[in-house]
């Protein structure tokens, strides 16, 4: 089982660090270079944190162990709390404001200054408009680059440090790192021809996207598993029509796990998507929603590469993802997840026919 473990050496790290903190390091300035490269500093470690970027705010409550320092999130973000388990295990996020910015990531000012945030964190790389009213404002930001899984690592590294739990990264870190490296040495005696087509529906429901490879990181995990991206011409996230799924004709369909009423009966009673070969063979499935959406990087990642290797390449890997989650949920959020929160998470009533979808049962 690739799972979390706690290792001596971290906690010995954590010993010492604790008696640093003992000696007051705690209140030590700290200085670091963002994303963007801009210096951020902070007087002390953050203790009240807002997090514009949508994935952040789970991220931000696994890395802290709780959510006493997370004061404002995107309203995106309190959907996933509100409709996942977040909201089970940490009761007090319903109370969060989601007012700080339009789902834009355009920042509201005046709840923002509100919540008198010590670190806000914002996208970069998407133009100096939704970061010029934060720091105008005097508050301090921290900007982070999405689409890689060295970004991800990066960025939460940072958070960990910005709150003073520098300790904290490690043990995820390696996490990511064994799965990935689990995954890729399974994955190379995978022949070409072996590899299935698939596509990821990035939205449906309004429009419909997907994602080509470049600056994907569903491509990048659905190649990850030994798949290939049925929409590998494309560049980014583009609005696409089902003609165009017709015609890539992908063996497997993932389903974004944003949009609440979107199920595989969008694709299975569709006169079109019902003729794709993913459609014939019951291979559609929706993403995951669990601390977070398992649909881009997040704290949870490694579980989401997980539950796609075994949709993707049944014959090459077996992860036994219950047991997985059930270590994941105890080392990330203390709190032991039971066999109907898994079910949930998982959508086992909504899509349990699918075809190898009875692994993740319950046995």
């Amino acid at each position: 089982m690739v799972s979390l473990t706690r290792f001596a050496a971290r906690g010995l790290l954590a010993a010492a660090l604790s008696g640093l903190l003992a000696h007051g390091a705690a209140a030590e300035e700290i200085v670091f270079k963002d994303q963007e490269n801009r210096e951020v500093k902070l007087p002390k470690s953050a203790e009240r944190i807002v997090s514009i970027v949508i994935p952040m705010a789970s991220t931000v409550i696994a890395l802290d162990g709780g959510t006493k320092k997370l004061v404002g999130m995107n309203p995106t973000a309190k959907s996933a709390v509100l409709e996942g388990i977040l909201s089970k295990i940490f009761p007090e996020t319903k109370d969060i404001p989601s007012d700080v910015t339009a789902p834009n990531f355009v920042p509201n000012i005046e709840a923002l200054t509100a919540t008198n945030p010590d670190l806000v964190i914002q996208w970069g790389g998407r133009g100096n408009d939704i970061v010029a009213p934060i720091t105008n404002a005097g508050l301090n930001a921290m900007l982070i680059l999405y689409g890689t899984e060295q970004l991800t690592r990066d960025y939460m590294t940072m958070t960990s440090r910005a709150i003073g739990k520098p300790e904290r990264i490690k043990e995820l870190v390696e996490w990511r790192d064994r799965v990935q490296k689990d995954i890729e040495a399974k994955a190379k005696t995978i022949p070409q021809e072996k590899k299935p087509t698939t596509l990821y529906i990035a939205r449906a429901l309004t429009e419909i996207a997907t994602t080509g490879t470049k600056g994907s990181y569903n491509a990048w995990y659905m190649e990850l598993v030994g798949g290939r991206n049925a929409s590998a011409e494309l560049n980014g996230t583009v609005t696409i029509n089902k003609e165009q799924i017709a015609q890539w004709d992908p063996e497997i369909i993932f389903l974004n796990a944003f949009e609440a009423r979107l199920n595989v009966d969008w694709v299975y009673n569709d006169p079109i998507l019902s003729l794709t070969k993913a459609a014939r063979n019951k291979r559609v499935y929706k993403m995951p929603l669990g601390g977070y959406r398992w649909d881009p990087p997040n704290q949870e990642s490694p579980l989401a590469w997980m539950w796609t290797a075994n949709l993707t390449q049944p014959d090459v890997f077996k992860y036994d993802l219950r047991a997985e989650m059930k270590t994941a949920y105890k080392t990330l959020y203390n709190y032991d997840i039971t066999d109907a929160d898994i079910d949930g998470i998982l959508w086992i009533k909504e899509q349990g026919g699918s075809a190898n979808y009875a692994q993740f049962k319950a046995k």
